[in-house]
């Protein structure tokens, strides 16, 4: 087809669309990119689309009923982001909308699938003989070169850095695969620590990696590989890290690391254990690879058989998709998956649409709203951390917003990502952002009816299933489980977090929480209602529900559902909180105390108050620097702010320090402690405790032993507590809509 007919077809398809009202675009992978976009004539990829939906704006005025993408199903391999930007905008009320073919499955990749057939028994006897017999017999290598592929990424240091891409990763019928470890399970103890290396938390850049005993003998069978790497909590259980293993020494029993560990390496606590990783001999289970990335052979040990199956590895590093700039769109029912880096990114823009796309199995986070940073000072520091930000990465965006707590990231307003499933993430599901915290200025964004798991195959601390920053942001109906660490991390004023249903989370780690927020009193406002908290926490761990963290104020925790938290500092703990608020709440079989409160400053960490309250401390910046509190607009929102700085005592004492105005009011508890709140140091501490009703007995639930914690309207609850309300138990979690049909 020459160029002149397929102008005069894309002439007539814009004319007669303008004059019916709408426009639409096909795409399919038999397309042609030099087609109009017709039904009849598709193009074969998204960019070809967008660049028609371009030059139809260009040429009519926007069409009264928009403009329709319509993608067939197959699959679409991204070389480089597909970028939707101001050019491809739609007007308020009438988007232009790219959504997949009705009951077809449209997948947007940034990986490669190896035919199995390339899969090879293993012919080289020095390979074989690192191999158990069974694996000997079931392993299978592909030599990557042969299938094109020469970008294997790298190995690096995660959890105490910056987030990077993943290296190459391999993934079976769609699910990610286990790079060789050992153990196959659980974790290795940390034995005698012979120098703990330097502490770049103190300030200490020596760079000096920590030498300790190992307490496995498994460890000398690794001595002389040269890429080993050992990850899991060196120090702090909420401080996780992967560190490179410079040496292991059979005779002296000794590893040295290669870097150090932030806080530096401790021993003795039941969290300070980690696993080892990326070693061919540890390939002896179902479901693991290795990489030998000096040959580029590939071995696997497939979970199921390998010629049924299909084999992908991640390439891209980018983000697959970016929205930057980009209004009034709807991106619906789309399969994202296989990246090193971001699966779906959003920058500025307004009332964009994301919606019923399931997006998994990327090496970063799955969605991406705002900005990242990318660090310029030289080693892991947090409080000399200098950064500058930048798009389409994470890199160093927790410890940049951690020291620029005003950092706008460009998120956009009145953004809705709605009943998507994102899973098999590295480092969180969700980043929602937007909104102004110096001006108390909301984003209006929100993550509705999302399911949300298997988030933190790579970083861990503070990569929740949803991680929110910036101001008035809402996530709500989400079902967010399967994590070792946090469910959701708040950073920012006014967010709201309501019926939600978060389960299975804070299950291995210590100091970590099902709900966290901490450390800046100015983050104000936030709102945690109606939402099912349940089989969270460890029993053996230092784990809360909701962790009002240091000296965080104005939280409300209302009307939510607590079950079977097994959480050994409360269902709610606070470090000198003030202004909170657990009201209305149904807490069952709580592990001890319903709110323990550590009035830190004379607990703990008692004499250092000047650390955090002193001239150019962290407090001084946050509350009289990076905003003020004595002036408009939070004198004015949060009066009760406006003296937390005033100097008690020169140089000793400060009036943020005294915790004030905390209330646990008319809550029903069913078992758990007699005493419904602890507060360490009593005299210093306060937590009023007000009407609630604590039975050992089922209230009068609709069916308690199956799970249905409805009261009945005959419940003695509302005998014993006449202003209690009505908690809505049954809208909780996830809700059928048009973009997610049903829930299994």
């Amino acid at each position: 087809m020459n160029r002149l007919i397929s102008s005069i077809l894309i002439y007539v398809i814009f004319t007669s669309a303008v004059f019916a009202g709408k426009v639409n675009f096909y795409v399919s992978p038999s397309g042609n990119d030099q087609n109009p976009g017709s039904r009849e004539l598709p193009v074969s990829t998204l960019t070809a689309a967008r660049d028609l939906v371009r030059k139809c704006k260009s040429i009519h005025e926007f069409p009264s009923d928009g403009i329709t993408v319509w993608v067939s199903g197959g699959t679409y391999y991204q070389q480089e982001p597909f970028v939707l930007n101001e050019n491809d905008s739609g007007i308020p009320g009438v988007p232009v909308v790219w959504q997949a073919v009705d009951g077809e499955k449209v997948n947007i990749t940034g990986g490669i699938e190896i035919p199995v057939d390339a899969f090879r028994k293993i012919s080289d006897k020095s390979i074989r003989n690192r191999l158990t017999p069974e694996a000997d017999r079931n392993v299978r290598c592909v030599e990557l070169k042969t299938q094109g592929i020469t970008n294997y990424g790298a190995i690096q240091r995660i959890g105490q850095a910056p987030v990077t891409p993943a290296p190459l990763e391999l993934f079976f019928n769609h699910e990610p695969m286990t790079l060789a470890r050992y153990p196959n399970e659980g974790f290795i103890p940390i034995g005698e620590v012979i120098d703990g290396g330097s502490v770049p938390r103190t300030g200490d850049y020596s760079n000096r990696g920590a030498t300790f005993k190992y307490t496995d003998d498994r460890h000398a069978v690794w001595a002389g590989n040269d890429d080993v790497w050992f990850q899991g909590t060196f120090n702090n259980g909420y401080a996780d890290d992967q560190i490179h293993v410079e040496k292991i020494d059979p005779v002296s029993k000794q590893v040295k690391f290669s870097s150090p560990h932030l806080y530096g390496v401790r021993s003795g606590e039941a969290h300070q254990h980690y696993f080892a990783l990326n070693i061919l001999d540890e390939l002896d289970k179902p479901g693991e690879y290795y990489l030998d990335r000096k040959n580029g052979i590939l071995y696997f040990w497939a979970p199921s058989d390998l010629q049924k199956g299909t084999v992908s590895i991640s390439m891209a590093e980018y983000p697959l998709v970016c929205l930057e700039g980009a209004s009034h769109l709807v991106f619906r029912d789309f399969n994202i998956e296989y990246g090193r880096g971001i699966g779906l990114y959003m920058e500025r823009g307004q009332n964009n649409l994301i919606a019923g796309c399931t997006i998994r199995n990327f090496g970063t986070t799955g969605i991406c709203m705002g900005q990242g940073a990318r660090q310029t000072f030289p080693g892991i520091t947090v409080d000399d951390y200098e950064g500058v930000p930048v798009p389409r990465i994470i890199g160093s965006y927790s410890i940049h917003l951690y020291k620029y707590t005003t950092w706008n990231r460009q998120a956009g307003i009145n953004h809705r990502i709605q009943s998507c499933d994102v899973y098999n993430t590295g480092s969180g599901g969700i980043i929602l952002s937007g909104g102004s915290k110096q001006k108390l200025t909301p984003g209006n964004n929100v993550v509705e009816n999302c399911r949300i798991h298997d988030y933190n195959r790579r970083n861990k601390f503070g990569w929740g299933g949803v991680r929110v920053d910036g101001c008035g942001n809402k996530v709500s109906h989400c079902e967010i489980y399967n994590s070792d660490f946090h469910g959701i991390f708040s950073v920012g004023p006014e967010h709201v977090f309501e019926y939600n249903n978060i389960h299975h989370v804070t299950l291995n780690s210590d100091d970590v929480s099902a709900w966290y927020t901490g450390r800046n009193p100015s983050d104000r406002g936030l709102i945690v209602r109606y939402n099912y908290f349940h089989d969270c926490g460890n029993p053996t761990h230092m784990t809360m529900g909701v962790y009002c963290d240091d000296s965080t104020a104005g939280v409300t925790v209302f009307g939510n559902v607590f079950f079977n938290m097994h959480n050994s500092y409360g269902v709610l703990y606070s470090n000198s909180g003030r202004d909170l608020t657990m009201k209305n709440n149904i807490v069952i079989n709580p592990q001890d105390f319903t709110v323990e409160l550590s009035p830190h400053y004379f607990t703990w960490y008692k004499g250092k108050a000047p650390e955090v309250f002193g001239k150019g401390k962290a407090f001084d910046m946050r509350l009289l620097q990076d905003i003020n509190i004595k002036e408009p607009p939070y004198s004015e929102r949060y009066p009760e702010l406006v003296n937390y700085m005033d100097v008690l005592v020169e140089g000793v004492e400060w009036e943020g320090m005294w915790t004030k105005r905390n209330v646990l009011s008319t809550n029903v508890i069913i078992g758990g402690n007699k005493d419904l709140i602890r507060i360490r140091q009593n005299g210093t501490g306060v937590f009023e405790n007000v009407n609630n009703f604590q039975t050992a007995t089922d209230p009068g639930f609709v069916d308690m032993k199956s799970g249905n914690f409805m009261l009945r309207q005959d419940s003695e609850v509302f005998k014993k507590l006449p202003d209690f309300k009505p908690v809505p138990f049954d809208k909780m979690g996830l809700y059928v809509d048009e973009f997610r049909k049903k829930i299994n």
